[in-house]
């Protein structure tokens, strides 16, 4: 499944790939700086999942890269300057297609885990 990463304070480690798909997620309802992001995760998370800050950062500039979300910069909440993120249209329909993807294949993990184990001869 690849490399995950791990978290000091004891979390899930996140499976390589889905970082992606969570941030596109987290920026569904409307734009968010990365900080932002980072806290809204962490807490629809329940502090079971590993987050950690250092990855954040170059996956939002990953998903600018390729068209999935823009930035534009303006002032956060405690009226420091920030870089605010937005979906694009494309980025919708990615988190669109990796959602369905990813409920399809929590289902075949989920079956193939409930499947009874077979007595060797």
């Amino acid at each position: 499944m690849g490399r995950k990463r791990t978290d000091p304070a004891g979390g899930m480690e996140i499976i390589q790939g889905t970082l992606d798909m969570l941030i596109l997620k987290a920026l569904i309802f409307g734009p968010r700086h990365g900080w932002h992001v980072l806290c809204w995760l962490r807490d629809q998370a329940g502090g079971e999942l590993a987050l950690e800050e250092g990855a954040i950062y170059p996956a939002l500039y990953r998903l600018e890269k390729r068209g999935l979300i823009e930035s534009q910069w303006g002032l956060s909440e405690n009226n420091r300057r920030a870089k605010f993120y937005q979906l694009t249209d494309r980025g919708r329909n990615e988190l669109t297609s990796r959602g369905a993807e990813w409920a399809r294949y929590v289902q075949v993990v989920d079956q193939i885990m409930a499947a009874p184990g077979e007595t060797q001869s």
